[in-house]
């Protein structure tokens, strides 16, 4: 069984990749001292989180026009407390 901190460690090793980038983009980043592999990965990141939003909104799309349209038709369970006068 695995600790937590095993855990962790696993979850965040890196390995070594080699993929291209375009040429001027490399040369402004190195002007600028930023730190590409950490500059790569957070572009990865954020590409990742993107595809999986737009995947969950896909898988749930039927579900939340239904949702949307019982709203639409009902309203709310509950009246929010804001629009209470």
């Amino acid at each position: 069984m695995r600790t937590i901190d095993e855990a962790i460690i696993e979850s965040v090793k890196k390995r070594p990749v080699s993929f291209t980038v375009r040429t001027d983009l490399m040369k402004e980043a190195r002007a600028l001292r930023l730190n590409t592999s950490r500059a790569a990965e957070a572009g990865i990141e954020a590409a990742v989180k993107k595809a999986k939003e737009d995947a969950w909104l896909s898988e749930n799309k039927a579900a939340i026009e239904a949702y949307n349209e019982r709203i639409a038709r009902s309203g709310t369970l509950l009246k929010p407390i804001w629009l209470s006068e």
